[in-house]
C-alpha cells in the first residue's frame, strides 16, 4: 500500500509539472483518503494563519491554555473558510455540489424547516420526561432570558450545522461512498465527525464521543431519507444545537442528582448520558414511522 501511495504522489508531482488537464484527470482517480486527507490539509493550512492573527489582535496568551470564550471566533473563522475550500475540490475533482447534497430548492428549504421542528421536538419530549420524572426541574426565573438570545442562537445553529452537514454528511461521506460500502462510509464519516471535537476541547468532549458518533449515523439516514439532500439533516443539526443551546445559555434546567449523571449526561451534555441517546432513538423512530412522507 505505501508503494501504491509513494508511485501516486511522484506521478502527482509530474503530472503538475506538465499538464493542468492530466492533473484533474489523476484527482478524479486519486485514492478517497488522499483526497479526503488533501481536504482537511488545505482548510486547516488556510485557517491557522487567520487563527494567528485572530490570536494575535485579541492578545490572547496561549500559553495559558485554550479559553472557552475563545471558541466562537476561531470556530467562525474555520468554518467561513469551508465552502470555498470544498468548492476548490469540487472544481478539481468535477464533482457538483449537488452531489454533496447542496441542493438550492424550495425542497430544501422545507426539509430545512422540517428538521429544526423535529430536532426542537425530540429535545423538548427527553427533557419533559426529566421533569416528570423529577430528574431535573425549570428555572422559570430564568426565562425572562430566553428572548434576547434565541435569534443570535438560531443563526449560529444554523451556520454551524450546515457547514457541518456539508462537510461530514456532504463532501466526506459522499468521497467515501465512491470506494466504501454506504454502511463502512457512515461508520468512518460519523467517527471522523466524533473524534473532531476533541480539537475544541477535550475533558467534556470525550465522554459524549459515542452520543457524537450516533448523532452522526442519524444524521447520515436523514440524509437517506431525504433523498441526498442535506435539507433534513441540516434543520436536525441546527435543531438540536439551537435548543441546548439555549437551554444552556438561559441556565433554564437544573439537574436534581436523582439518578446518575451518566443518565442525564455527564458534565450536563445530554449525549454524554443516555438522555441524548433516547433523544437520537426518538429522532430515528420518527423517520421510521413518517419517512414515506418526506
Amino acid at each position: 500500500m505505501q508503494e501504491v501511495y509513494r508511485v501516486f504522489f511522484a506521478d502527482f508531482i509530474a503530472l503538475f509539472e506538465l499538464s493542468p488537464d492530466l492533473l484533474l484527470s489523476s484527482l478524479k482517480d486519486a485514492p478517497v483518503f488522499f483526497v479526503v486527507i488533501a481536504f482537511f490539509i488545505v482548510w486547516v493550512g488556510c485557517w491557522l494563519p487567520i487563527a494567528a492573527l485572530i490570536a494575535f489582535a485579541l492578545k490572547w496568551q496561549l500559553s495559558k491554555g485554550f479559553q472557552p470564550e475563545q471558541k466562537l471566533p476561531l470556530l467562525v473563522s474555520l468554518y467561513l473558510l469551508a465552502p470555498f475550500v470544498l468548492w476548490g475540490a469540487s472544481w478539481l475533482t468535477d464533482t457538483p455540489f449537488s452531489d454533496y447534497g447542496f441542493i438550492s430548492n424550495i425542497s430544501t428549504l422545507y426539509s430545512l424547516g422540517l428538521g429544526l421542528a423535529l430536532g426542537m421536538l425530540s429535545i423538548a419530549v427527553v427533557f419533559s420526561g426529566q421533569l416528570w420524572l423529577g430528574w431535573c426541574c425549570f428555572q422559570w426565573s430564568n426565562f425572562k432570558l430566553v428572548r434576547p438570545i434565541l435569534l443570535p442562537i438560531l443563526l449560529v445553529a444554523l451556520f454551524v450545522g450546515g457547514i457541518e452537514e456539508l462537510v461530514f454528511r456532504g463532501f466526506l461521506f459522499t468521497e467515501l461512498q465512491k470506494d466504501y460500502s454506504v454502511w463502512v462510509a457512515a461508520l468512518i464519516s460519523s467517527s471522523i465527525f466524533a473524534l473532531l471535537h476533541l480539537v475544541w476541547e477535550q475533558r467534556e468532549t470525550t465522554p459524549q464521543l459515542p452520543g457524537l458518533w450516533f448523532m452522526g449515523m442519524v444524521l447520515v439516514l436523514a440524509r437517506f431519507v431525504d433523498g441526498g439532500s442535506l435539507g433534513l439533516a441540516w434543520g436536525l443539526h441546527a435543531g438540536w444545537v439551537w435548543a441546548i443551546a439555549t437551554l444552556d445559555t438561559a441556565q433554564l434546567i437544573d439537574y436534581t442528582g436523582k439518578v446518575s449523571e451518566w443518565v442525564t449526561g455527564k458534565n450536563k451534555k445530554p449525549l454524554a448520558g443516555v438522555a441524548g441517546i433516547v433523544c437520537l432513538l426518538f429522532t430515528v423512530g420518527i423517520f421510521w414511522v413518517f419517512s414515506g412522507n418526506i
